[in-house]
C-alpha cells in the first residue's frame, strides 16, 4: 500500500467529521471520545477510501518496529472501538468493511480529496461480504444453524411467525416505500471523471425507477445535494422519502468499483452495504445488480415485466457508452445554464459538444438506442436558446423513432415523442398513447407525469390532470411550474418562487409563467419586476427600462403598451418573439384584432402554445371572443 501524504484539514462522512489537526472526531458538531490508536486507524483508512488497508499496514503505521505488543489484539481492539464510536457494525458495515484474512476498507462516501489510486492503476479486488467459502458450504452451515435455532425457539415458546422473523434477522427492518439516490461521490480525485460518476448515479436511478412498487425521486431534485453536508434525515424530510441510497465510484483504467449503501433515513440506520468491482464492459449489468440487491433488501414486489427488464442487459461497445455518458454530462450542463445575455456562445459550445458525443456513440454502436434519444434531447434543449422553428428541430423525431425501433422500452423516448405529437403535430390520440406507455414503463418518471398532466389539462380533463400533477410533484419536489389550473393561485406562485430559488437555470418559459401568475393575482409591481429581470437577463436592457418607466407612468397597462411597441419593432427586424407573448400583451390592452393576428401567427408556426391554449394564461384575455372558439375547432381540441 502506498502511504498517502497526511491530510491536514477536515474530512466529512455521514454525520461525522474528522479534524486531523486537532485529532478529534465529531458527530454533528459534538466531540466523540476516541482513543489515539482507533483515531490513527480511522485516519489511515480515510487516506485510502475505497482501498484495502492490510493489518500489516496498520501495524507498521501505528506501532514502531521496536515496540513489543500483541499486534493482532491491538488492531482488533482499535477497530472495535472505532466501530463503537461510529455506530458501525461488522455484519452490515456502513463505513468500515472487514475483508477476511486481508484487512479493512473504508466504504463510506468521503467529502474530501483523500482518494488515491494504486501506482499500477488497478483496483483492489473486492471480497464478498459472506467470506470465501463456497455457496454450498454456506447453505449447509445455514441450514444446520436454522435447525438448531428452530429447536431452541420452540423450547422457549416462540410462535412460528416470531421465530421465522428472528431466523431471517429482518423482523425489525423498517418498511421502505420511497427512495432517493443521492449523487454518488467521485473517489478518483480527478474532476475529469465527474461525467462518469454522474452517469453512474443516473443509471442507478433509471434502474430503480422501473419498479412501480417504490417511489424514486427524480435526478432533477437530487442533484442539488451533490457534495452537501446536510444530515440524511433532513434530506429525507425535504424529499419526502424514508430510504436513502448513497455511495461512491472509483474508476481506474478498465476497472470500476461502486460502493452503495441503503439507509433508513429517519433514524440514519444502515440497512445494507456492498462493494462491487467490475470490468467497464460490465458496468450496466453492475447497475442492475445494485438495483436488484436494493429491491431485495426492501422486499418490494416486481411484475414479471419489470423483473425481465431489470435482468436483461444489451452488450454495448465501451467506447459508445463513454461517448454517450459524456454527451449526457454536457447536456446536463446546458440544462443548468442560466438564460443570461452573453452565455449564448457557451450554450452553443455545450450543445455542439453534447451532439458530437451522442453522434460518436451512434457511430461506435449504431444499435445503442439511448444515444439516439440523447441526440434528440440535445436538439430539443438547444431549441430553447434559439428560434425553436429551425431545420435543426426537424431531426428530433427521426432520432426518437430510431431509438424506439431499437428499444421500445425507453420511457423517455415515448415521452419526447408524445410531446412532439401533442405540441407540434396536434395528434391528440397518439400523444396520449405515448404518455401512457411511458408511465407504464417508468412509473417514477416525473417528466412523464408532467407531460401527461399538461396534456390532460389541455383536453379539459382537469381532475385527471390534477392527479398526474400531484404524482409529478411527489417524484420531483423541486419542480413547480407544472401546476394544474385547479391548484390555488397563491400555491402556484409559491412553487414558482421555490423553483427559482433551488434551480441554477431558468428559461424564458419559467420567467414568463411567473409574470403571468403574479399579474393574474393582481400583484402587478412584482410581475413587472419579474418581467424586467427577464428582459435584462436576455439582453433587452433598454426595453426593460422602458417597461419600468411605462409602469411608473401608467401602471400595468402602460408597461404592456411599451412592451408591445418594442415587440413590433423587434418583429419587423426579424427578431424571434414568442407569438403567445405578443397575443397576451394585446389581449390585456383590449386590441383583440392585433392579439388574434399574433395568435394566427402561432397557429401557422405550430407554436406549442396553441396545443395548450385552453389553459395557457397567455390566451386568457381572448377566451371570451368567438374567434377563440373558432381556433379551438380549427385545431381539433375538445370543446
Amino acid at each position: 500500500m502506498q502511504v498517502a501524504p497526511p491530510t491536514r484539514g477536515t474530512i466529512r462522512f455521514g454525520f461525522f467529521e474528522v479534524d486531523l489537526r486537532g485529532g478529534e472526531l465529531r458527530k454533528q458538531g459534538v466531540k466523540i471520545k476516541l482513543q489515539e490508536q482507533p483515531f490513527q486507524v480511522l485516519q489511515i483508512l480515510l487516506e485510502h477510501p475505497g482501498e484495502i488497508v492490510t493489518r500489516e499496514d496498520l501495524c507498521q503505521r501505528i506501532w514502531p518496529s521496536d515496540t513489543f505488543v500483541d499486534f493482532d489484539g491491538g488492531v482488533n481492539n482499535a477497530i472495535k472501538r472505532l466501530r463503537e464510536a461510529l455506530g458501525d457494525r461488522a455484519e452490515t458495515p456502513r463505513f468500515i468493511e472487514t475483508l477476511p484474512r486481508r484487512g479493512y476498507r473504508f466504504i463510506g462516501p468521503v467529502n474530501a480529496n483523500a482518494a488515491t489510486t494504486p501506482a499500477d492503476g488497478s483496483l483492489p479486488t473486492a471480497e464478498p461480504h459472506t467470506g470465501t467459502r463456497s455457496n454450498r458450504t454456506l447453505r449447509i452451515g445455514t441450514f444446520v444453524r436454522l435447525g438448531l435455532a428452530a429447536l431452541l425457539l420452540a423450547v422457549v415458546g416462540f410462535t412460528s411467525n416470531q421465530w421465522w422473523q428472528h431466523l431471517r434477522g429482518r423482523g425489525d427492518v423498517p418498511q421502505i416505500r420511497s427512495i432517493a439516490v443521492l449523487p454518488l461521490q467521485n473517489l478518483s480525485g480527478d474532476p475529469a471523471q465527474e461525467y462518469f460518476t454522474d452517469a453512474m448515479t443516473e443509471e442507478l436511478i433509471t434502474e430503480l425507477s422501473r419498479i412501480s412498487a417504490i417511489k424514486v425521486i427524480s435526478r432533477t431534485s437530487i442533484m442539488r445535494y451533490k457534495k452537501t453536508d446536510k444530515p440524511l434525515p433532513e434530506i429525507a424530510r425535504e424529499l419526502g422519502v424514508d430510504g436513502i441510497v448513497e455511495g461512491s465510484v472509483l474508476r481506474s483504467g478498465d476497472r470500476v468499483r461502486i460502493t452503495a449503501q441503503l439507509i433508513y433515513a429517519p433514524q440514519d440506520t444502515n440497512l445494507w452495504a456492498r462493494t462491487y468491482d467490475r470490468d467497464l464492459r460490465d458496468v450496466l449489468a453492475l447497475q442492475s445488480a445494485v438495483a436488484s440487491a436494493i429491491v431485495d433488501e426492501i422486499r418490494v414486489k416486481m411484475t414479471p415485466q419489470q423483473t425481465a427488464r431489470l435482468e436483461k442487459r444489451q452488450a454495448v461497445n465501451p467506447e459508445a457508452l463513454d461517448a454517450y455518458w459524456k454527451g449526457q454530462y454536457y447536456l446536463s450542463l446546458l440544462q443548468r445554464m442560466e438564460l443570461v445575455k452573453g452565455q449564448e456562445e457557451s450554450a452553443k459550445n455545450g450543445f455542439h459538444q453534447a451532439l458530437a458525443n451522442f453522434d460518436q456513440a451512434i457511430q461506435r454502436d449504431p444499435n445503442y438506442a439511448p444515444a439516439y434519444l440523447g441526440y434528440a434531447g440535445a436538439i430539443n434543449e438547444f431549441a430553447g436558446w434559439v428560434d425553436p422553428h429551425t431545420d435543426l428541430v426537424n431531426r428530433r423525431k427521426p432520432a426518437l423513432m430510431k431509438a424506439l425501433a431499437l428499444d421500445g422500452t425507453l420511457a423517455m423516448a415515448h415521452v419526447s415523442l408524445g410531446d412532439i405529437l401533442f405540441q407540434d403535430e396536434w395528434n391528440w390520440a397518439d400523444a396520449e398513447k405515448e404518455y401512457k406507455r411511458a408511465i407504464e414503463l417508468d412509473p417514477n418518471s416525473a417528466k412523464a407525469h408532467d407531460s401527461y398532466a399538461n396534456y390532460l389539462d389541455s383536453m379539459g380533463r382537469l381532475q385527471e390532470g390534477l392527479k398526474e400533477h400531484e404524482l409529478q410533484l411527489q417524484l420531483d419536489p423541486d419542480l413547480s411550474y407544472g401546476d394544474s389550473p385547479l391548484t390555488p393561485l397563491e400555491l402556484r406562485i409559491g412553487r414558482m418562487r421555490k423553483f427559482a430559488a433551488t434551480h441554477e437555470r431558468a428559461g424564458v418559459a419559467e420567467y414568463w409563467w411567473r409574470v403571468l401568475l403574479l399579474a393574474r393575482g393582481g400583484r402587478y409591481k412584482e410581475a413587472i419586476d419579474e418581467w424586467a429581470g427577464l428582459l435584462t437577463r436576455t439582453g433587452w436592457t433598454a426595453t426593460a427600462k422602458a417597461v419600468r418607466h411605462g409602469y411608473e407612468k401608467a401602471g400595468y397597462r402602460g408597461a404592456l403598451r411599451v412592451a408591445a411597441q418594442q415587440g413590433e419593432i423587434a418583429g419587423a427586424n426579424h427578431v424571434y418573439l414568442p407569438p403567445s407573448m405578443m397575443a397576451y400583451l394585446y389581449g390585456v390592452l383590449g386590441d383583440k384584432d392585433r392579439a388574434f393576428a399574433w395568435m394566427e401567427k402561432a397557429y401557422e408556426e405550430r407554436d406549442g402554445s396553441i396545443a395548450t391554449m385552453k389553459i395557457a394564461l397567455d390566451y386568457e384575455p381572448l377566451r371570451s371572443d368567438e374567434r377563440f372558439a373558432e381556433m379551438i375547432r380549427r385545431v381539433g381540441l375538445p370543446q
